[in-house]
């Protein structure tokens, strides 16, 4: 017989092991044995994938004491939010609040309003003159965001929004965000105060953004 993996250099079976899958890293290939288990704890494998994929970078150093978590989080790394820009009308969006004649979405930059600062951005949503509301649930577990992660890293949640006024009209703006337990209970909450947009404005897009 010719002779066992354990028996090879560390460095020559970490490399073996960063071509594999990362869940079957954690979910099978760790239960092995005590050396595999300690190889895909160890930070070493996880760098190397990092290095593999390009997930290396500014962000890499503050997060380098976990680097199984950091190569994680950056492949999840995505918009959160469905239909964010109105391309499916208001599907996804719950909780919808229609004051005046209600909310509606239009192709940029509409009427009185300039193009969004993306070119990938092509509609977006209109309000009334009442106030109109809307709000989406993100199930952050469906997302793939397990118990533990949650509970002891707590990665950074980022949430950002773009607003303007019409060139023509004023109008007002407010953000809230509530992070859920799993029972519902609000945790953490952030409400930005309420923006006011003057009349006769050069409807420029403005991002809010809270961490």
């Amino acid at each position: 017989p010719g002779p066992r993996m354990e028996s090879l250099p560390e460095a020559v079976l970490i490399r073996i092991l960063a071509s594999i899958p990362a869940v079957d890293l954690v979910l099978v290939c760790r239960l092995v044995c005590c050396q595999w288990k300690n190889l895909v704890d160890g930070a070493a494998l996880w760098i190397l994938k990092c290095q593999q994929e390009g997930l290396t970078g500014a962000e890499s150093e503050e997060n380098a004491e976990n680097w199984q978590n950091f190569y994680f989080l950056s492949k999840r790394r995505k918009n959160l939010i469905k239909n964010p820009c109105g391309e499916e009308d208001l599907q996804h969006w719950g909780e919808v609040e229609n004051g005046g004649d209600g909310w509606k979405t239009e192709e940029l930059p509409g009427d009185f309003g300039k193009e969004f600062p993306s070119e990938e951005v092509h509609k977006y949503f209109v309000t009334s003159y009442e106030w109109c509301r809307k709000a989406q649930v993100i199930d952050l577990q469906a997302e793939g965001y397990w118990e533990e992660l949650m509970d002891t890293t707590q990665p950074k949640i980022v949430v950002k929004d773009w607003y303007a006024g019409r060139s023509d009209a004023g109008c007002l703006y407010e953000l809230c965000v509530k992070l859920l337990s799993e029972n519902e209970d609000v945790l953490a909450e952030y409400r930005s105060e309420t923006i006011a947009i003057p009349q006769d404005n050069d409807a420029s897009w403005t991002e809010v953004s809270y961490s």
